[in-house]
């Protein structure tokens, strides 16, 4: 006979979003049952964030070793051994692991049920052989990568970030099909490692950025070797020789073919809706995901969604945002309301590039009447030292200087883009930046000249640029 579990709270999905509600709500002592059918800790551990990183990370590396004449060391051609790298990146994975076990989770006084979960009814779970009647339910079953009908797609081995990380052999020359942050990553930290790469993007390569920031990114992936093919279409794929592939494209209404060994599909996220037994329980969802409130409730209302599945930005980090959002509710009875605006994101190319708020396109639509500040990380110090200055820093404002967005392009643009998260947040104006102060040398020195550069538009000027410079070192 089937168990009946009542718990306050019933997450279905162990990635982020649900790891952070199951170890928030349990701290709070409210009883819990967390289900995850795959491995804990979702894709971000397992096959997103922490192995890409991990590879981007063995990839700088090894460009390093080529350019260190810049600093006075002998340049090296690296030698790679691609399974130590994978040993590397699954090291990496098992360091993290702990944090998210069922061990742990256990500890903290979570149920935790390894099977597939889904609905038979607006107020009933089974997993495995439980049933589970929850005060409440949190869905946060992440997405999945999502793979396009491509002609003969089917009929060859293909990658998504779900298996290649699992490669012991470097692959010979890989296709990667789509622009997006993730297949730029992996094509120029595959690249880094000795492998040949073309990336194809049917519209623009990082199109949701900054076209502006988004060129320099592009530009500096080309300059380290690999062929980026914009507006071009995949036609269809077949098999080639023993062990390669051939890629069919058009572009212009001419078609050609790129062959290679492996193809990497980065087109996107699906989020994973099926067998959860939606309808069964009045939850209203579509393709893009469940469908939600500003406050990530469902059309049931004992249920939410967080995370990926729930059909917005995707990102790890927006996941952990919803769950605070989703314990407030819960557990404060304090509705929590999503602000997408105050979401910034970072793709971890080299150069990195990070935003959050408005794009300058997008406040033109909105506001007309705005100021875009730019400082360049060439006209900083610490970026001189470690001969990172390609890169900038572009804001913008309303009239009246509030920040309404940020933009950032250069080493360690994921990190700066903190202090413009929390500038929106608080609805600071760019003259704000004044009153910090920054150590000197560091980069976040940039968004500071940045902000101070509407009120004194002559510091635009580059002499005046240079006489501050000065009097800052020296005066």
């Amino acid at each position: 006979m089937s168990e009946v579990l009542k718990p306050d709270i019933c997450v279905i999905g162990a990635g982020s979003g649900g790891l952070t509600v199951a170890a928030a709500a349990a701290a709070f002592g409210v009883s819990v049952v967390l289900i995850e059918a795959g491995k804990m800790g979702g894709d971000c551990l397992n096959y997103g964030c922490v192995p890409s990183k991990a590879m981007i990370a063995a990839a700088k590396t090894a460009q390093t070793m080529r350019h260190a004449d810049r600093f006075g060391i002998k340049a090296v051609e690296p030698e790679v051994n691609f399974g130590r790298v994978h040993d590397h990146v699954h090291d990496v994975i098992a360091s993290i692991a702990p944090n998210d076990s069922v061990e742990r989770f256990t500890a903290l006084g979570v149920k935790v049920i390894q099977a597939r979960g889904a609905f038979t009814d607006r107020n009933t779970v089974v997993a495995g052989d439980q049933t589970i009647k929850a005060r409440r339910f949190v869905i946060a079953t992440g997405s999945r990568a999502f793979v396009p009908p491509i002609a003969g797609l089917d009929q060859v081995p293909y990658l998504t970030n779900e298996t290649l990380f699992d490669q012991t052999r470097r692959p010979g020359h890989l296709i990667v099909i789509g622009g997006g942050p993730i297949g730029m990553e992996m094509a120029q930290a595959h690249r880094r490692l000795g492998s040949n790469v073309t990336v194809i993007e049917a519209i623009k390569a990082m199109g949701k950025d900054d076209p502006e920031l988004a060129a320099i990114v592009l530009d500096k992936v080309s300059a380290d070797g690999v062929d980026i093919r914009e507006e071009t279409k995949v036609v269809s794929v077949e098999p080639k020789g023993k062990s390669g592939v051939r890629v069919t494209v058009e572009k212009d209404g001419a078609q050609s073919h790129v062959d290679g060994t492996h193809i990497l599909v980065a087109t996107g996220r699906a989020a994973n809706v099926d067998g959860l037994g939606l309808d069964e329980a009045g939850i209203d969802h579509d393709r893009k995901g469940v469908k939600v409130d500003r406050a990530l409730r469902t059309s049931n209302r004992r249920v939410y969604a967080i995370g990926d599945v729930a059909g917005g930005l995707q990102f790890t980090h927006v996941a952990g945002y919803h769950a605070g959002l989703v314990v407030q509710s819960i557990l404060f009875r304090v509705p929590g309301k999503e602000r997408r605006d105050l979401v910034p994101w970072a793709t971890y190319t080299d150069p990195e590039l990070a935003h959050v708020g408005m794009t300058e396109d997008e406040a033109r639509k909105a506001r007309g009447d705005i100021t875009i500040l730019r400082w360049p990380y060439a006209e900083n110090d610490r970026a001189q030292t470690e001969r990172k200055t390609d890169g900038l820093v572009k804001m913008v404002t309303d009239r009246k200087g509030r920040i309404l967005g940020a933009s950032i392009v250069g080493a360690n643009a994921g990190e700066m883009i903190n202090l413009f998260s929390l500038a929106i947040s608080r609805k600071m104006k760019a003259s704000d930046l004044r009153g910090f102060i920054a150590p000197y040398p560091t980069m976040t020195e940039i968004a500071k000249r940045a902000g101070t550069s509407f009120s004194a538009p002559m510091t635009r000027k580059p002499a005046v640029r240079r006489l501050i410079g000065f009097l800052r070192r020296f005066g």
